[in-house]
């Protein structure tokens, strides 16, 4: 797989990652519990979060490329406490940001927080973002409840590419020695960040084993396993890494914006 997802696949599996967050949350005998993934948070707590914020992201779709920053909607009920009620808000939620989507377009331009990253600042950018948010939150659901399952393939492998790409990459300054960081996806796909005074940038890269090595660091896993230490569901000793661990240790403590 060596494009991103299209746009429809983009709300498609938005869609199916939605329901299956549902599903969770409707599983659960109390709102209360806490998140292992997100330990400052009870279940309830990300439920609001991710009906809030998709609201939130279906207002700036709406508001157009030349708002400002993030909208805020207008007139959005608050997460009810009743389950049923709850579900269904849930539900209305995404369906906002899936009309939004549907009726802007990929192309067209969207306000986004990764101005300086090597993602578009586009609606196509903000459904691709939109999926990982989803399909992590659905992962912590499934924690919390005690039903976790791997995020499907076509999703795992495309947000090892997306937080990358727009989470990773910038133009701030490497505050230490240039540095080069490789990520080995198991189903074929590989990528290298380069770290220096001019930013980290990435670039896909032939699969392990067919290039040169020319990488301090790497770090090896199924793209499941790979998302999850990215956004730091699981420790990265979880996964095979080779070379110079002190890359790894700057990199996950680096703030660009400090």
């Amino acid at each position: 797989m060596d494009k991103t997802l299209e746009f429809p696949d983009l709300l498609r599996l938005i869609d199916e990652r939605s329901t299956a967050f549902r599903v969770a949350v409707a599983s659960v005998p109390s709102l209360d519990v806490q998140v292992p993934t997100c330990p400052e948070w009870t279940l309830f707590d990300l439920v609001q979060h991710m009906g809030d914020g998709r609201r939130a992201w279906a207002a700036t779709i709406a508001a157009g490329p030349d708002a400002p920053g993030k909208s805020a909607p207008e007139g959005a009920p608050a997460v009810p406490r009743e389950r049923e009620a709850q579900v269904a808000w849930l539900a209305a939620s995404t369906q906002e940001l899936l009309d939004a989507l549907r009726e802007a377009g990929p192309d067209r331009g969207c306000w986004t927080w990764w101005g300086a990253s090597q993602s578009p600042q586009t609606c196509g950018a903000v459904a691709r973002h939109q999926l990982q948010q989803f399909a992590v939150h659905t992962y912590d659901a499934q924690l919390t409840v005690g039903a976790p399952q791997p995020l499907p393939d076509e999703i795992a492998l495309d947000g090892v590419d997306e937080f990358l790409f727009t989470c990773c990459s910038t133009t701030a300054a490497w505050p230490h020695e240039p540095a080069v960081v490789e990520y080995h996806a198991t189903e074929g796909r590989s990528w290298r960040v380069r770290l220096s005074a001019d930013g980290a940038r990435i670039a896909r890269i032939p699969a392990a084993g067919e290039g040169p090595d020319t990488a301090d660091a790497s770090a090896r896993g199924t793209a499941h396993e790979l998302v999850m230490a990215l956004y730091g569901r699981v420790p990265l000793d979880s996964l095979k890494l080779d070379g110079d661990r002190r890359v790894f240790d700057r990199l996950v403590d680096w703030d660009p914006d400090a």
